[in-house]
């Protein structure tokens, strides 16, 4: 199963991509769980088939992420954060239209612990078949970039904020009294 991601409003690019590709991933042996976006769901909704179920918006992503064995998504802050939580091999599409470019350097962040792959939009025509059949035929990468995401994960990083935030009120408290 592969999840395809492109952020609630959605990706034209990863969409465009996604809607080329669909007879080449059905011949990859791959069902498609895809969330277009509400942007681009009614110009995508006719190619949902038995195996590819094309959706505006995925309210409980828990389930999404369970069933899915590969992920295609965009590389914000929180995608990478809850997708290293799962653990699912991962390709990363960081969108090229952000402050700073902050995805592709999110992407190449992870990338370069061997936790996820990553190909920048303007190369998807040329690399997203041979990037995505290369992981999916391998499952050796497979299992290391699962591995070594999860190994990123900082599933408690709230409380530890937290704590943080605490110590340094009480540190200041202290120096006032």
């Amino acid at each position: 199963m592969l999840l395809v991601l492109g952020g609630s409003l959605g990706s034209k690019r990863i969409n465009q991509e996604i809607a080329k590709s669909i007879e080449w991933l059905k011949q990859l042996g791959l069902q498609v769980l895809w969330q277009t976006g509400k942007l681009y769901f009614e110009k995508y909704k006719h190619l949902a088939s038995q195996s590819v179920l094309v959706v505006p918006f995925i309210e409980e992503m828990n389930i999404a992420y369970a069933v899915a064995d590969f992920i295609v998504s965009r590389a914000g802050a929180g995608a990478v954060s809850e997708l290293s939580v799962v653990g699912k091999p991962t390709l990363f599409i960081p969108s090229p239209n952000v402050a700073e470019d902050h995805q592709t350097k999110n992407a190449q962040a992870v990338a370069q612990q061997k936790a996820a792959l990553y190909i920048n939009e303007k190369d998807l025509e040329v690399k997203f078949q041979e990037v995505l059949s290369h992981l999916v035929k391998d499952e050796q990468k497979q299992s290391e970039l699962s591995f070594n995401f999860k190994l990123l994960a900082k599933p408690n990083a709230a409380a530890q904020i937290v704590d943080e935030i605490e110590q340094l009120i009480q540190k200041k408290y202290g120096e006032l009294s």
